[in-house]
Parts: C-alpha cells; structure tokens; sequence
C-alpha cells in the first residue's frame, strides 16, 4: 500500500514557499517603514526596487547557468517584460495600504487575490499554464481564504 505520507522533498520544498510568504509580509512592511523614512511611497518603492535587483544581478553573476543572449531577449513575447510591472504595482500598494488597513489585512488580501487569479490561471490554462480544473474542493478553499480575511479584519 502506498504512503500517504509526503516526501521529504516536498516538505522541504513547501517550507521554502512558506519562507517566502514570510519574507514578503516582512518586505512590505519594511517598505511601508521605507515610505516614512524617505517621505515618499515612491521613492521608497524605487528604493525597494533598487536594493532587489542589486542582489538578483548578484546572484545572476555568480550562479552556474546560461546567460541570456540577444537572440533570447529578442525573441522573448512582449508579455513576458510585464512581469515588474506587475510587481511595481504590488509593490505600490502595499507600501500605500499597509499604514491604512495594516500588515495582517493587506497580506491576507493579497492572498486571496493571488488565489483568486491562480485559479482562474489554473482552470482555464491561461499563460501557457497546464489547465487544473477549479473543481468544488478549489473553490471551497478559496472561499475559505475570504472568510480568514474576514476574521483578520475583525
């Protein structure tokens, strides 16, 4: 009979991601401090901005792999570039709305928000992702997740 039981692998990969959720209810918060520090939300998201793309070049110089080449970055579609957009956006929000509605709100909407869009990404295959069906169990998971932004809200 089969285990049930997850792999180590798993565990381990699933307790990175939790470590991830982490640091980004902790960088949204040091952002909103960063907002008050420099007066600005802007300046602060370039801030944000600027300080993660020092350490992501970092890490893209000392780790093996491919670099890109201009033949990549010229044949790379156009909505594969939106990708900061949207993570500029994020960034501006949170920085703006964690002061008003606090950490524990924002990022529990930006949970639900994030679950929300996944699904409907998931079910009907959109972004060149393998279509997962929002079946009865998604959803009620989803709706579960609004209730907890519910209760935090209280």
């Amino acid at each position: 009979m089969p285990s049930l039981a997850p792999s180590l692998a798993t565990v381990l990969s699933c307790l990175l991601v939790v470590a991830a959720g982490v640091s980004l209810a902790v960088q949204q918060v040091l952002n909103a401090n960063l907002r008050m520090a420099l007066g600005s939300p802007w300046w602060a998201g370039f801030t944000s901005y600027l300080v993660g793309m020092a350490a992501m070049l970092l890490l893209a110089l000392t780790m093996p792999g491919p670099r890109p080449t201009a033949a990549a970055l010229g044949a790379t579609p156009g909505p594969a570039w939106a990708g900061g957009l949207f993570g500029a956006a994020f960034i501006a929000t949170a920085i703006l709305m964690i002061p008003r509605l606090g950490a524990a709100t924002v990022l529990a909407l930006i949970v639900v928000g994030q679950m929300l869009c996944g699904l409907v990404i998931d079910h009907i295959g959109a972004l060149g992702v393998t279509p997962h069906p929002a079946g009865v169990a998604r959803l009620l998971g989803a709706a579960l997740l609004i209730l907890g932004v519910v209760l935090v809200r209280r």
